[in-house]
């Protein structure tokens, strides 16, 4: 079986990359490291005519942020094993699941002290449906590589325009239950945003 560990050691924990890599094998999982997408860390994607499972993340994550993302996406995987699509995406399946999967890394004691507090109460908040807890976030957000010029949508007034990396400018409008409503100026459509989304404002 083809051993994994040395790329995945670029993103992640360098102690994790083998497990990681004895997941994707066991699996057959195509795991692609993707471009930053502001709407989501990571996405899993069930087999579907003839395809494998997929799983991607993002590139630009901190080790440990990637290294969480990568195991809540694999709980998404586990769950599809096990119950294909008959039970809710954060059910308490997925949870299961992933408080399975996250313990082989707790033991390599690879986590600052503060994230494993936030993993810790994370798996104990019922509330707390998906890996995008937002107290969980906000610490591992800590460990990136700081920019005094990109903040968060949740720092901007309501209407204030930001552009993304990409180049393409948003308006922030109100919050929903988690996240923001924003329009996409160039083509009115409305997008949902994260509240810890990266972003740099436009000055008027």
């Amino acid at each position: 079986m083809p051993d994994f560990s040395t790329q995945l050691s670029k993103y992640m924990p360098v102690e994790a990359a083998p497990i990681i890599s004895q997941w994707l094998n066991a699996t057959a999982c195509r795991f692609k490291v993707t471009k930053s997408r502001s709407t989501k860390l990571g996405d899993y994607r069930a087999p579907f005519r003839g395809s494998p499972h997929q799983i991607t993340v993002n590139h630009d994550l901190n080790p440990y942020a990637f290294l969480l993302t990568t195991v809540h996406e694999f709980a998404h995987l586990k769950t599809y094993q096990d119950f294909k699509n008959t039970v809710k995406p954060h059910g308490e399946e997925w949870k299961n699941n992933f408080k399975s999967l996250i313990q082989p890394f707790l033991k390599l004691n690879i986590f600052p002290s503060e994230v494993i507090i936030a993993i810790n109460g994370y798996m104990n908040n019922p509330a707390a449906s998906s890996c995008t807890d937002l107290n969980l976030y906000r610490v591992l957000k800590k460990f990136d590589v700081a920019s005094s010029s990109i903040i968060h949508v949740e720092q901007l007034p309501d209407q204030a325009i930001f552009q993304l990396k990409n180049g393409r400018v948003f308006q922030k409008m109100e919050k929903l239950r988690k996240r923001y409503k924003c329009l996409e100026l160039n083509t009115q459509k409305i997008y949902l945003f994260h509240p810890i989304a990266e972003v740099f404002p436009v000055k008027d």
